[in-house]
């Protein structure tokens, strides 16, 4: 029997990948991995194809049995990563022996760790991708213990940490540049202008789904009423009836309500927000139009 045997499923671990673009019409989110660096690099590392799907972990990792002779790379928030209760290199290729326990420990910073294998993850895909989804329930169900996933197909011969990019770490504070719009123009001037000066906080509430604000001076608006459900994409800063603003995540909805600030571009930003742990400072720099 090949595959991995989930020991320890940890708070939240889930396989992603690149996620399920281009399902919007469908009702279906995107969905992948939220830290798409880090994600990219564990599959770069063992000589994966791109789209090999991984574990996402949160916070405090995920302990796993391999049940075949496997390789596997740990990246993202930095943490311990242990195979037979020996420490093993985070960061790089790992070579594990048939019944070895490898335990990917709690993060020493940020939030969110990516536990790749070589040929990658051999779960079915659904919609073309094998993300786990926590918004629509597609894609395989949230790690728990006893589970088995299986592998994929064998895949070239690892590159060398040498040729790894090195990642940054996890943010100090949250700098999110932010395009004005569609719906800037539902708040005042004067609470616009107070965007860029105001300092949020990363809430505790935060998720796949979106990262919450607290603290921070909340938005006003302009204009009373409601605004009909209309599309929604990632990075986009939503503001409800609280004020504090709203980062939609990989999960996030397709359609929503309240009123869109503006728009977060996917890339290093999105990537930092991935690893930003509650209490992070928050602010939103201007960006182009």
């Amino acid at each position: 029997m090949s595959g991995l045997l989930v020991v320890r499923p940890g708070a939240l671990t889930t396989v992603q990948d690149r996620g399920r673009p281009g399902y919007a019409h469908l009702g279906v989110p995107r969905s992948g991995a939220l830290d798409t660096a880090a994600y990219a690099l564990a599959n770069r590392l063992l000589g994966n194809a791109p789209d090999a799907a991984a574990l996402e972990t949160t916070l405090d990792g995920v302990g796993l049995r391999a049940l075949a002779p496997i390789t596997v790379a740990v990246t993202g928030a930095p943490c311990s990563v242990r195979a037979a209760g020996r420490p093993v290199a985070w960061g790089a290729a790992v070579r594990l022996p048939a019944g070895t326990e490898l335990e990917v420990g709690r993060a020493e910073s940020g939030l969110r760790s990516y536990v790749a294998v070589r040929g990658g993850l051999g779960v079915p895909p659904v919609l073309g991708s094998r993300s786990t989804d926590l918004l629509s329930g597609l894609g395989p169900p949230v790690l728990s213990a006893g589970m088995l996933l299986p592998l994929g197909s064998g895949a070239p011969e690892p590159v060398t940490a040498a040729d790894a990019c090195a990642l940054p770490g996890a943010p100090a504070q949250l700098l999110l540049p932010l395009r004005l719009g569609p719906r800037a123009d539902w708040f005042t001037e004067a609470s616009l202008a107070g965007l860029w000066r105001s300092v949020f906080r990363v809430s505790p509430m935060s998720n796949r789904i979106g990262l919450r604000t607290e603290a921070g001076a909340p938005l006003v608006r302009a204009r009373e009423g409601e605004l009909p459900s209309e599309g929604m994409v990632l990075g986009a800063v939503q503001v409800p009836p609280d004020g504090l603003p709203v980062v939609f995540l990989a999960d996030h909805p397709v359609t929503g309500g309240y009123p869109v600030v503006g728009v977060v571009p996917p890339g290093p930003a999105l990537d930092a927000a991935a690893q930003a742990r509650p209490g992070v400072p928050v602010r939103f720099l201007r960006g182009s139009r």
